[in-house]
């Protein structure tokens, strides 16, 4: 599968690429890569070793006379977001991702997210290690796990493992540009079981349903106006209250990371306001097609009958206050940076809703360049929703990565930037969860970069990467490792 990939240059990381294209790897199923990785180091002769949370270190040493260069870490997670397109029957937990090649010069996957995030870190840092005409100090290649749905290999790395003084992440997305600072981020997690009552003979099942929006990276994309299918869909049930329905159950998104493309909810709505309900969704449909112009212009809206039968809804009180309170939830940017200007400081994704029986469970995922503004936005969540008697916990809190703008590493990557691409690379902090704040807790010492190649739709099957910065980054990197062995 993928055989086209070996066809591309740098042919040794590609090659990697293809191996991880081909290995299923959605977060929580990274064992068959773990193996397959260690069993290719052991064909290379490169010590491995893994923690306690199985996150694995590939180790090569020195080449000689290089042996006092400090160490350098290839860091890098091996899980990859599992979204496919509506209809799709793709199995991340065995199916290989699909690639092709565009006329346009990009990769993507087909129907399906392509896993460049961070598969091509993964593999550049494989490509490092083979590759016996580099000169370079010691190095050992540092594969996380979970970083996609917890940060859980970051958070649980063993302390006191890793030797090395420098840690180059290969999780950025922008080509021309490094990034030294991030976001830290938390999850808050609200459960509840709400009171439900049977239909009333006047009220018939209907199925109301927003589908066709572009999704993306919650980090990321969430300054760009895109749509988010839970928002918006709350949005038209608070509409529809004045046609009395009652919510029975909902499912909107699937990961607290990305951003929801579709969310779906069925109603118990009066018979005898059927008519006036289509004509109210047909009406919010052209306005929310209106506000999305230009941005985010798939939005599509239906109210339907029920395929499926539904005995009862939540009590007419329940449904007014669960609605409500979610439609109060923040959602979106909550502020922009006063200290970096044109970045998000702290903002909120509602990746996650579901009621079902009356069980209704949500998961968003808080971001902050200040740690306080993330415990802040989380207690905000915690205070609206036990206003309905819901249970709220803050988990896999991470902190941000602090930005030490007058690094030495960062200066040698910014000469051999001007050297080999002629221009200055634009020195950027992101509004994403990269594993460096984690990391730089456990090992302070650590002067830390990221970056990547251009990589563009992270987290939505609309993934892809431009084909001609991944050689530009293969450069830098491997100028980068010859460098800092001098």
């Amino acid at each position: 599968m993928n055989e086209h990939l070996e066809r591309l240059e740098p042919q040794p990381l590609w090659r990697h690429f293809r191996t991880l294209c081909n290995t299923p790897r959605p977060s929580g199923h990274e064992a068959a890569l773990v193996a397959r990785l260690e069993q290719w180091a052991d064909e290379q002769g490169l010590a491995h070793d893994r923690d306690a949370f199985g996150n694995l270190r590939l180790c090569k040493p020195a080449t000689p006379g290089c042996e006092g260069a400090p160490g350098v870490i290839l860091q890098a997670h091996l899980d990859m977001v599992p979204q496919a397109n509506a209809g799709s029957t793709h199995d991340f937990t065995r199916d290989p991702v699909r690639t092709r090649i565009g006329d346009d010069g990009w990769l993507r996957g087909t129907d399906t997210t392509l896993g460049a995030d961070n598969g091509l870190g993964v593999a550049a840092a494989l490509a490092i290690l083979e590759d016996d005409t580099l000169s370079h100090g010691p190095l050992e290649a540092l594969f996380t796990l979970e970083e996609e749905t917890s940060m859980g290999g970051a958070l649980n790395l063993a302390e006191g493992w890793l030797a090395g003084e420098l840690l180059l992440n290969l999780d950025s997305e922008d080509r021309g540009e490094v990034y030294i600072g991030c976001a830290g981020g938390a999850d808050v997690v609200v459960e509840a079981q709400l009171p439900t009552a049977p239909l009333a003979e006047d009220e018939v099942a209907v199925r109301l349903s927003l589908t066709g929006l572009k999704g993306g990276h919650s980090g990321m994309d969430i300054h760009k106006g895109l749509g988010n299918a839970n928002r918006l869909l709350v949005r038209v049930l608070r509409a529809l209250e004045s046609c009395e329905v009652r919510l029975a159950d909902y499912h909107g998104g699937t990961l607290r990371n990305a951003l929801p493309r579709e969310a779906f909810a069925m109603l118990a709505l009066p018979a005898d306001q059927r008519e006036a309900a289509l004509a109210r969704v047909a009406a919010l449909e052209a306005e929310l097609r209106a506000e999305l112009a230009g941005v985010d212009e798939g939005l599509a809206l239906a109210l339907e009958p029920s395929e499926q039968a539904a005995e009862e809804a939540l009590t007419a009180q329940a449904s007014h206050l669960l609605v409500a309170a979610l439609h109060a939830a923040p959602c979106g940017v909550e502020r922009m940076s006063s200290e970096v200007p044109g970045v998000v400081e702290t903002s909120n994704n509602l990746g996650v809703v579901n009621l079902e029986a009356g069980r209704f469970y949500l998961c968003a995922l808080v971001r902050s360049l200040r740690d306080s503004a993330t415990a802040d936005l989380a207690e905000r969540f915690k205070a609206l929703f036990e206003l309905i008697g819901a249970r709220v916990r803050v988990e896999n809190a991470y902190p941000g990565w602090t930005p030490q703008p007058d690094s030495e590493l960062l200066e040698r990557f910014c000469r051999l930037h001007r050297e080999r691409l002629g221009s200055d690379p634009a020195v950027k902090v992101i509004h994403a969860g990269l594993e460096c704040g984690i990391l730089g807790g456990k090992y302070p010492h650590l002067e830390m970069i990221s970056f990547g190649p251009l990589i563009r739709g992270a987290h939505s099957p609309d993934e892809r990467v431009e084909i001609a910065s991944v050689g530009e980054f293969w450069d830098l990197l491997r100028a980068l490792v010859e460098d800092l062995a001098r």
